[in-house]
């Protein structure tokens, strides 16, 4: 039984209206810059920032950001219609609440990978470059001085009629791998569910105002709120492996960009991209200084 409140503090509400009409690189020019988006919440923050750095670090382009533009319904209209040029995406978002295809149980991140790369070519003339090396999951949290003691998402369940559910608005309206389709796959039948901004829901679970929250398993909070983990026991979620797209269009304006952009392959790990997401979120760090650090720190760029 799903009741819905909007928490007040901190939803964000993202109209689909927004107009960036000046916003994209539409002159087919590439002495304009690449515009770079990213989604509100603390790692897509950061990934921007990495992408720009990394970039103008490694070529002669240019790039300007559109920093916490919108979630994946803003964001998908956005690069097709070249108000946008490129972001970061998870390729089980692109499977299920982008293309509406299901994913198989178990199903490996190539498999999902080169589905979403044919869908988005053929839809949105959107290419999927090579994988930044780590995967942002959800995975079901909850306090570890709450009395809950599942281990796994079937678990969860026997107890969720006396659970309260937290989430960000998103979460509610993704189709495919949201609220509805968890609730129906598990059974769930939590109290009542609450919305709450993505940064928040972590202080909301620890402080004992929600019971359980879908954590994003890059999360630095997840460890240092002293936050349990759950296994998706029956493969729920797909893989959601970080993949920066691209439009194709943007591809032969910058010849050398995608040769450039798979220097990035493989070398942010789940533990960095946790760190660095701890960092802003736990320790006040400035989202560029972190992006900057880590790309230094690993020889990407020159200090």
């Amino acid at each position: 039984m799903k009741k819905w409140s909007k928490a007040a503090s901190g939803i964000v509400m993202v109209s689909s209206a927004v107009v960036l009409g000046a916003c994209g690189n539409t002159s087919g020019s590439a002495d304009e810059p690449i515009i770079v988006a990213g989604k509100p919440w603390t790692e897509q923050y950061i990934l921007p920032h990495i992408l720009e750095l990394y970039i103008e670090g490694n070529s002669e382009y240019e790039v300007e950001l559109e920093e916490g533009l919108g979630e994946v319904a803003i964001l998908t209209p956005s690069i097709e219609n070249g108000d946008i040029d490129m972001y970061v995406e998870y390729s089980g978002t692109g499977l299920e609440a982008v293309l509406n295809e299901k994913a198989d149980q178990g199903e490996s991140s190539e498999s999902i990978l080169e589905r979403v790369r044919e869908g988005y070519e053929e839809r949105y003339e959107v290419a999927w470059l090579e994988p930044l090396g780590f995967e942002n999951s959800y995975t079901m949290a909850y306090a570890a001085d709450s009395g809950i003691t599942a281990t796994t998402y079937t678990e969860l369940a026997g107890v969720s009629n006396e659970l309260v559910f937290g989430a960000p608005h998103s979460f509610y309206e993704r189709e495919g791998d949201g609220y509805d389709a968890l609730v129906e796959a598990y059974g769930y039948e939590f109290t009542s569910a609450e919305s709450f901004d993505a940064s928040i829901m972590y202080d909301a679970v620890r402080t004992g105002q929600v019971d359980v929250i879908p954590a994003f398993t890059t999360d630095g909070r997840i460890e240092r709120f002293n936050l349990v983990t759950t296994e998706d026991d029956l493969g729920f979620f797909p893989k959601y492996d970080a993949v920066p797209i691209v439009r194709m269009d943007i591809l032969e304006d910058y010849p050398e960009l995608e040769e450039v952009m798979n220097g990035l392959a493989g070398q942010i790990s789940d533990e960095e991209m946790q760190e660095m997401n701890a960092r802003v979120d736990i320790d006040g760090d400035d989202y560029r200084t972190v992006a900057q650090e880590f790309l230094q720190s690993k020889g990407l760029i020159e200090e």
